[in-house]
């Protein structure tokens, strides 16, 4: 499950994501904030935050896989920072190894920092 935050830094987008997370989470919850603020041509600072039970199903896979291309390799230069706040070992390895194909600047904060994680992405990069 993920649900949009809603208390957001101006300028910021945010979720939170724990338990099952599904293709129709991308779908319903995801995608559309973030082809909104793209296509009012802003740029993505985006908060994710991952919870202890977090995992994602095959139908969440696939649609990943489907707003990364839509999203994300056709509109590079839209996403300018994203902050993923989690204490799974295994998503802070992923990020680790696999982060730089990630657009934009990505910094990884624990659960206990989600404050510094948000403030972090509501600083602009230039400054």
């Amino acid at each position: 499950m993920v649900e949009q935050l809603q208390d957001m830094p101006e300028g910021t987008i945010g979720f939170r994501a724990d338990g099952d997370l599904t293709g129709d989470d991308y779908r319903q919850v995801l995608v559309p904030p973030i082809r909104a603020a793209i296509d009012d041509g802003q740029k993505i600072r985006m908060l994710f935050i991952i919870g202890e039970n977090f995992k994602e199903t095959p139908s969440g896979l696939l649609a990943e896989i489907q707003a990364g291309g839509e999203l994300g390799i056709a509109h590079l230069s839209s996403w300018e920072r994203g902050a993923i706040v989690t204490d799974q070992r295994w998503v802070r390895k992923g990020m680790k190894l696999f982060g730089w194909m990630v657009p934009g600047e990505v910094n990884l904060f624990p659960l206990a920092d989600e404050q510094t994680a948000r403030t972090w992405l509501a600083i602009s990069p230039q400054n």
